[in-house]
């Protein structure tokens, strides 16, 4: 009889757990800028021109509560083969195009998506996770992209080239290459893709994007914006397609021929097995993969400047940036005094509802998540780590809530501290000398984003030297996340290799050609041969 009672109990709570989930938040007023960002209670996920969409229907569920925001149809492999052909046709449209006047739309892209900014950041909050500061400068982040690939558009730069031989013109071209495929992962379901977008469509390329199988909603809402500018002007929205699904229609990506380049987003054993399939076909790869980032703490540093820096770097978007903090390298001198400093500033941290305003810290994006979380403290524990604060999940309205961790006291050689969890877990570590320091810093296989705090000018200019940080990213006096535009976004070692976003990243998304021209009435060899 007890056991029928606990098993009635349990399928009451299976029950009116899935009762909630079916109430979509799309429908709740509260919620209405979900339908000004073209979203309904059931999505089509594919988009090549049309709205379609033939694989299985899945639930977007708000990282917060665990209740549905939506429904979105999927796109199954028919869906990709006819999404694939249309991008390739079209790529003989777009790419015949002046680069010019290529850059006047992704201009007109970035405009379109200033007037969804609140509405798109909103949702970036709502499907992910992450606070609202975060999810609105996530879109300001694709803005910034498309001003910066206007001005590009304008720049694209060969090379003339002096030529050994008489009568001769030897120069560089550069030219697109065709569709591209986009993989993006959860986290950033917005900007890296407008990273990738921006760039390419001002190179001449078009593409298929599939997005992360967690946060559809942002690829649809994204994509439903990119459909309203190609149409405005006439052009096919086959441009940028859509095709949201599993695991699948990313293997068909990177075995698919018609697609010169894949750029991935995710973890370091998926990227390697994207990688792999398309070096098979001779293909190209732009690889941002998993981090394990440090901030190295010299003693002669600003410890409040420090302690500010490593929180942001910590406990931004709860820990799910491949940018952020999970090594903590203090100098032995220091270390007591910034732990502690820490730890108070950690107690202050809001955390809640990532639309609420004040909260500091979203939570985690799944159920799987934290369950990674909880198995990283226990193992923490197990191999003699202190838990300074945190440690703990949450039970606030259902999501996946958890604290934000310090942990001491644990060998930074352990399988766990050079493990990548995806979570607001930092290992603290002490060392005595900068070269100490810098070898800890670099003895993970990750090579992402790195930061040094001193005042001491020998000790910079050995961080940022050949025998310093061996990461993508280095930095002095900033923390390890956060970086702009401007500059080439990536990382080194299994970290992939890739660069995305600024500096001449664009080079990536073409083709070059070295040119010869003879104008003379002479056929002379390079190198002075004489082939008489």
């Amino acid at each position: 009889m007890n056991r029928l009672l606990v098993k009635t109990s349990f399928n009451a709570f299976r029950f009116e757990k899935i009762l909630r989930r079916m109430s979509t938040l799309i429908s709740d007023p509260k919620y209405s800028y979900l339908k000004d960002l073209g979203l309904d209670e059931s999505n089509l996920g594919v988009f090549d021109g049309e709205w379609t969409g033939h694989g299985k229907t899945i639930t977007s569920v708000c990282p917060a509560n665990g209740k549905t925001i939506a429904k979105v149809v999927l796109g199954n492999n028919d869906d990709y083969s006819r999404v694939a052909k249309k991008a390739t046709e079209s790529w003989e449209t777009w790419s015949s195009l002046p680069a010019p006047k290529r850059g006047e739309i992704v201009r007109q892209i970035g405009d379109a998506l200033r007037t969804k900014k609140s509405q798109l950041g909103k949702l970036v909050s709502l499907e992910m996770g992450k606070i609202l500061p975060e999810g609105e400068g996530e879109v300001q982040e694709y803005i910034d992209i498309c001003d910066y690939a206007v001005g590009l558009s304008r720049m694209f730069e060969g090379k003339v080239i002096p030529s050994e031989r008489p009568g001769h013109s030897l120069f560089e071209m550069w030219n697109p290459i065709g569709p591209i495929g986009i993989i993006t992962a959860f986290n950033f379901p917005v900007a890296v893709f407008g990273w990738n977008n921006a760039l390419a469509m001002a190179c001449g390329n078009t593409m298929i994007w599939k997005s992360a199988p967690t946060t559809p909603l942002c690829s649809i809402a994204v994509t439903r914006i990119l459909q309203s500018v190609l149409a405005s002007n006439g052009l096919p929205g086959s441009i940028c397609s859509l095709v949201c699904g599993d695991w699948e229609i990313g293997d068909a990506m990177a075995k698919d021929k018609r697609l010169p380049l894949i750029s991935f987003t995710g973890s370091t054993a998926v990227g390697r097995e994207v990688s792999l399939n398309v070096q098979r076909r001779f293909g190209r790869t732009i690889l941002e993969l998993g981090g394990n980032n440090a901030i190295v703490g010299c003693e002669d540093c600003d410890i409040e400047m420090l302690v500010r820096s490593a929180l942001f770097a910590c406990v931004g978007t709860a820990g799910q940036r491949c940018t952020t903090t999970r090594r903590l390298i203090l100098h032995e001198s220091i270390h007591d005094k910034v732990v502690e400093k820490l730890a108070k500033a950690y107690a202050q941290v809001k955390i809640g509802d990532p639309l609420e305003s004040g909260v500091l810290c979203g939570p985690l994006h799944s159920h799987n998540a934290q369950k990674d979380y909880v198995d990283a403290i226990e193992n923490a524990k197990k191999l003699g780590g202190t838990v300074i604060c945190g440690g703990d999940t949450l039970d606030k309205d259902g999501g996946y809530f958890v604290q934000p961790t310090i942990i001491t006291n644990i060998d930074h050689k352990s399988s766990l501290v050079h493990r990548e969890t995806f979570a607001p877990i930092v290992y603290v570590i002490k060392f005595s000398t900068i070269n100490e320091g810098i070898a800890i810093n670099n003895e993970v296989e990750q090579g992402l984003s790195s930061s040094l705090f001193t005042k001491n000018l020998q000790y910079i200019h050995k961080w940022l030297g050949p025998h310093g940080s061996d990461c993508g990213i280095v930095n002095v006096n900033i923390p390890t996340s956060g970086a702009e535009i401007g500059g080439a976004f990536g990382g080194e070692k299994a970290t992939g290799g890739g660069r995305e976003s600024g500096s001449d990243s664009w080079k990536q998304y073409m083709r070059r050609s070295t040119c010869t021209i003879n104008f003379s009435q002479d056929l002379p060899l390079a190198q002075g041969i004489q082939f008489q």
